[in-house]
């Protein structure tokens, strides 16, 4: 089914949940980088991806979070490495039953003039990502706390990907991200940029927020 199909159906759409605790459970090291569960533990992966669509995710999102080169640095591993192999488990998971999203979280650095991370540099780091995942029915850009490395990432998304995008960001308690962000400027300018669908992720649900 195309992404936009499913999203005009009535009943909720169901996504998955997390990873990195549940390839943890496994016996995964805390240490490690759970994005390399593609290449080592390929077994654990597909299955945990098949327990998410049994359970009634309809989407299921790439083991991928973490997976740019800035954290996979003192891996060894390339982007286009862990990127393509946890691609290929995830659509082997899915098959027919499941569209596949090419998960992509936070570079780890703040961008400037809080952080020393150039806006150009942080839209080249995720251009790397989404140049490796082409077979991918989606993107998600997903945990984001600050709006300028969501600007980027989606800018990269768009500029070298034909795919939908859904773009999500993380709350606090006070109703903004952690650098401040409301959700109304976040969505006027996501929206701005094309964003497919909007929305938000981890630390608070819809009933938490202000």
């Amino acid at each position: 089914m195309d992404f936009r199909e499913l999203l005009n159906q009535k009943e909720p759409i169901i996504l998955d949940g997390g990873m990195g605790t549940l390839l943890q459970a496994r016996g995964i090291s805390i240490d490690s980088s759970p994005e390399l569960a593609a290449l080592d533990h390929p077994d654990w992966l597909e299955d945990i991806h098949r327990s998410y669509i049994d359970a009634g995710s309809r989407i299921i999102y790439t083991n991928t979070f973490g997976a740019n080169r800035e954290k996979l640095r003192r891996t060894g591993k390339s982007v286009e490495e862990v990127v393509s192999a946890s691609l290929r488990v995830a659509k082997q998971a899915a098959g027919d039953r499941a569209l596949v999203a090419l998960d992509v979280g936070p570079i780890g650095q703040l961008l400037e003039p809080i952080g020393t991370l150039g806006f150009e540099e942080a839209v080249d780091i995720f251009a790397q990502i989404i140049e490796a995942g082409p077979e991918a029915d989606r993107i998600a850009i997903e945990t984001m706390t600050d709006l300028q490395e969501c600007r980027a990432a989606l800018l990269a998304a768009k500029e070298r990907s034909s795919l939908p995008v859904l773009v999500s960001l993380s709350y606090e308690a006070t109703g903004r991200t952690f650098l401040g962000c409301a959700p109304g400027a976040a969505a006027l300018t996501l929206e701005g940029l094309g964003a497919d669908v909007i929305g938000i992720n981890c630390s608070l649900g819809p009933r938490e927020m202000p």
